[in-house]
């Protein structure tokens, strides 16, 4: 079975199930031990936190999003078990998408300045990538809408009134993402105002490890 399998099975666990079996000489199984299970309840727990967020938005079209907020040098086995648990993965890294958040608008000197140079660079370099931009208010949201050129709005700490309205503005347009202090509790409440996406990072960056062991049977 590989990886890419995996998502489309859903098997439920509880304290005290066996996961596993493996087969071995001792000497391999616990000169791996720690490596394999440090890895394990890592990433069981972020299929896990991402499967939990994913059920909450059950009957819903709107999608579960991770984050670049992940740990130095496992990134690809951190969104691996985000997909695994039902999720999306976002962006890669810097080189898969352009999200221009409030420092490059900032920096610019505005939405559109900041849509234009990315668009100039974009054709200088001869590169297809699509193009994501934060906002923070309505006002942003309509200046977005303003200049275009751009595939997917982010709706940053938006209350649940204002999502509703900016999702109303934007028409379908282009594809939207709310992100923010978005847990458990809130999840629903924000997907229901009719955005296509809801980023979490905490999926990743705030998880706490599974409590796995090997034991000797």
């Amino acid at each position: 079975m590989n990886l890419r399998s995996v998502h489309q099975m859903e098997i439920s666990l509880k304290k005290g199930d066996i996961a596993f079996r493996i087969h071995g000489s001792s000497q391999s199984l616990l000169g791996a031990e720690r490596l394999v299970l440090n890895v394990m309840q890592r990433m069981s727990a972020i299929a896990t936190l991402t499967h939990k967020y994913v059920k909450a938005l059950e009957g819903l079209p709107t999608k579960v999003l991770d984050t670049r907020k992940t740990t130095p040098l496992i990134r690809f086995l951190e969104k691996e078990a985000v997909r695994i648990g039902g999720g999306v993965n976002h962006r890669m890294g810097l080189y898969d998408m352009i999200m221009l958040k409030d420092n490059h608008i900032d920096f610019a000197g505005g939405i559109a300045e900041a849509i234009q140079l990315t668009r100039k660079y974009l054709s200088k370099e001869k590169l297809d990538l699509k193009i994501e931009i934060e906002t923070r208010d309505l006002i942003e949201v309509k200046e977005v809408l303003k200049v275009g050129n751009i595939q997917r709005i982010m709706l940053d700490n938006f209350s649940y009134s204002d999502l509703t309205t900016a999702v109303k503005l934007i028409e379908g347009k282009y594809e939207t993402e709310a992100s923010g202090g978005i847990n458990l509790d809130t999840v629903r409440h924000y997907a229901e105002c009719g955005v296509d996406y809801v980023s979490v990072g905490a999926l990743t960056h705030s998880v706490h490890n599974m409590d796995l062991s090997l034991k000797a049977i």
